[in-house]
């Protein structure tokens, strides 16, 4: 894949991606340990192959195409100020119940929206903001800088690989970003490896089942398809809560 950021999720839209490194990097971009990487090819026989439909990328999992990414350049969309009413960000934050002590991961942070929400409230512990496009984790570590969030720590992930520390994370959070995963499976086992014992991961989806969700077929997500593509993993479903306006909020526990 080349990135996390979304592309062309509404009809018609903007979206967004990332594109492959490998390093873990902390705030000031020191490189950290990170072992245990996952060979972009380890899960290749997981996949099948199909021609690309408009918005897919033609590969395959558990009889969902995985959508389309785009570059960087689309960081303005994840600012636009229409985003506060048509996804209700607050609520989203409300649902999570953050412990001031967390440690959080906000996979595929892009610019830092959402990243800059969550930092004010874990004060005791931080937000890992992942991205695997380079450009993106320098504007989270000048969003780090220039706001006074010593919690925040941007981390350059990989298509396969979120870098994260074993055993370091309380909770993850995907927003709109785990249906672009270009290696889905590699990505998910990545993340449970750095979750704490009975950590959470909190995928947020726009809602595939609901034909008045006005975004493309391939950047939805029903329930029973998240579920079902989590059930090879060491995860077990805990809840799914429905306060947003167009996503579902579907949250699993480390097993």
């Amino acid at each position: 894949m080349t990135g996390w950021i979304r592309r062309s999720r509404f009809r018609p839209a903007l979206s967004a991606c990332l594109a492959g490194a490998c390093l873990l990097l902390g705030q000031e971009g020191v490189a950290l340990a990170a072992d245990d990487a996952i060979p972009a090819t380890a899960g290749t026989a997981l996949y099948q192959s199909i021609p690309p439909t408009r918005d897919g990328i033609g590969r395959v999992y558990m009889g969902r195409e995985i959508a389309q990414v785009m570059g960087w350049q689309g960081a303005e969309w994840l600012e636009r100020a229409p985003r506060e009413q048509e996804e209700r960000p607050d609520l989203l934050l409300a649902d999570l119940h953050l412990a001031a002590d967390m440690v959080i991961a906000d996979i595929g942070a892009g610019s830092g929206y959402l990243t800059r929400r969550l930092a004010p409230l874990v004060p005791q512990g931080h937000v890992y903001a992942v991205d695997v496009q380079p450009q993106m984790v320098e504007m989270l570590q000048g969003l780090a800088r220039a706001t006074a969030m010593k919690n925040v720590l941007p981390v350059l992930g990989t298509n396969t690989d979120v870098r994260l520390p074993p055993s370091s994370v309380d909770l993850a959070i995907l927003v709109d970003v785990y249906h672009e995963l270009e290696f889905p499976v590699e990505v998910t086992r990545s993340l449970v490896r750095a979750l704490k014992p009975h950590g959470k991961i909190v995928f947020v989806e726009y809602r595939g089942e609901d034909p008045q969700v006005a975004i493309k077929p391939l950047h939805k997500m029903s329930v029973s398809q998240l579920r079902r593509e989590m059930s090879p993993q060491a995860l077990q479903w805990e809840r799914t809560d429905e306060p947003l306006p167009l996503q579902h909020i579907v949250v699993f526990s480390k097993r």
